[in-house]
């Protein structure tokens, strides 16, 4: 059973910044790579960032290149996700899981995720 919980969000201002971290076992992390998606109400979800296991590459939708980094610590079976210049289209509920690299689509397994609002 894959086991993800989310933790960092919270309510800034537009221009401000806050870091998500994605908890895992080993098991759950071991070997793979995990993206950071979100999903704002009546929206789709979609990918936001992933990250290799050896963080040899990274990936970045459009919308957030410039802003956000995604990075991990395997030591501590963590992946975060640093949020810079936040705007208020970026408030959604966001969510770490296990990815297929070639599609950027998740395996299935999600956490809670955890609620990002920014207002302007």
């Amino acid at each position: 059973q894959v086991q993800l919980v989310e933790s960092g969000g919270g309510l800034v201002q537009a221009g401000g910044s806050l870091r998500l971290s994605c908890a895992g076992s080993e098991r759950t992390f071991n070997n793979y790579p995990v993206g950071w998606f979100r999903q704002a109400p009546g929206k789709e979800r979609e990918v936001v960032a992933a990250i290799t296991y050896y963080s040899a590459n990274t990936y970045y939708a459009d919308s957030v290149k410039g802003r956000f980094t995604i990075s991990r610590d395997n030591a501590e079976n963590t992946v975060y996700l640093q949020m810079n210049s936040l705007k208020p289209e970026d408030t959604a509920v966001y969510y770490c899981t296990i990815v297929i690299w070639a599609t950027m689509t998740s395996t299935g397994s999600w956490g809670q995720g955890t609620q990002v609002t920014v207002s302007s």
